[in-house]
């Protein structure tokens, strides 16, 4: 199975889903090692502190990136995941996520430091 990517711009920042990933690539960065957390449905607001990456076991997301012009009247600029996607958020990036399905994911934040593991 292929791996699709796309990618978000917002203010220099991206916001990178990963669809359909093999489970290789699911082996590779570890992420059943990861903790999870989950949220019903609802409207949520979120600051990266630190680059982020998720796993979505299951679930259904809009994210409306702050500073894009986009709200949740406008479906044009924000970014539509769910289960089965690994999505990236970088530091520094602040949006709302509109989750119409209950959310149950890894996550991951990354080190600031360059040291490898």
């Amino acid at each position: 199975m292929e791996t699709q990517s796309k990618a978000v711009t917002t203010s220099n920042l991206d916001i990178i889903v990963e669809s359909n990933p093999s489970e290789s690539r699911l082996q590779e960065l570890g992420i059943k090692s990861w903790p999870k957390w989950g949220c019903p449905p609802g409207k949520y607001t979120f600051r990266y502190e630190a680059q982020q990456t998720c796993y979505l076991l299951k679930g259904k997301v809009k994210a409306y990136p702050k500073g894009s012009g986009a709200d949740e009247d406008d479906d044009i600029l924000c970014v539509e995941f769910g289960q089965g996607d690994i999505v990236t958020f970088p530091k520094g990036l602040c949006c709302t996520w509109d989750v119409t399905v209950s959310v149950d994911k890894y996550y991951y934040f990354h080190s600031s430091s360059s040291s490898s593991s």
